[in-house]
């Protein structure tokens, strides 16, 4: 849905449950829903908490955009029992996240906290490697080696490898990308 600046006092952030894998088409949904009934000042912006995530796979980099939140939906909304109804049956919503029978509003500096968090540059690593696995290296001074890991640096995707050189052991630090399972 695109984000429209319609100035109504009464839209709040609320947390919907919903089908964890299914969240772009549920909000694309509710999206559609809300232009279909002309409720686009209640219904203002459907927000999908993603970062950006490096993932190294077979020794290459790729970037994907991961979820930070699974099965959850931000729906910033004016609540009332006709935008209640509208969410509430489209098809993939459980609900929403409730304190006693109502639904509460997300406070607005978490909102902006989550954004900020979203936006963050620096994207975090992930990979499949653990401590005490055996890798071998496949580029750079050590391409060949086997050695095991010692560390794991997810936030930077560095590694510390330990390679058997010159008859000693020595610790080597390299990139996911510079590894491979063996």
């Amino acid at each position: 849905m695109a984000k429209k600046k319609i100035e109504n006092p009464n839209l709040k952030w609320y947390v919907l449950t919903v089908q964890t894998g299914h969240e772009n088409s549920i909000a694309k949904a509710i999206g559609q829903r809300a232009e279909a009934t002309s409720s686009e000042d209640k219904i203002s912006e459907v927000l999908i908490p993603t970062q950006k995530k490096i993932v190294v796979k077979g020794g290459k980099q790729n970037v994907k955009e991961e979820r930070i939140f699974p099965g959850y939906i931000l729906i910033k909304m004016d609540l009332n029992n006709e935008t209640w109804s509208l969410i509430a049956n489209t098809e993939g919503v459980k609900g929403f996240v409730k304190a006693d029978k109502y639904p509460r509003p997300l406070p607005e500096n978490e909102v902006k906290a989550i954004m900020k968090f979203m936006e963050v540059e620096q994207p975090s690593y992930q990979t499949s490697f653990s401590v005490g696995e055996a890798v071998k290296i496949t580029e750079g001074a050590f391409a060949d080696f086997i050695g095991s890991i010692q560390e794991l640096d997810d936030a930077k995707g560095k590694v510390k490898v330990l390679i058997s050189f010159l008859g000693r052991e020595a610790p080597v630090e390299l990139d996911f990308s510079q590894i491979s399972k063996i």
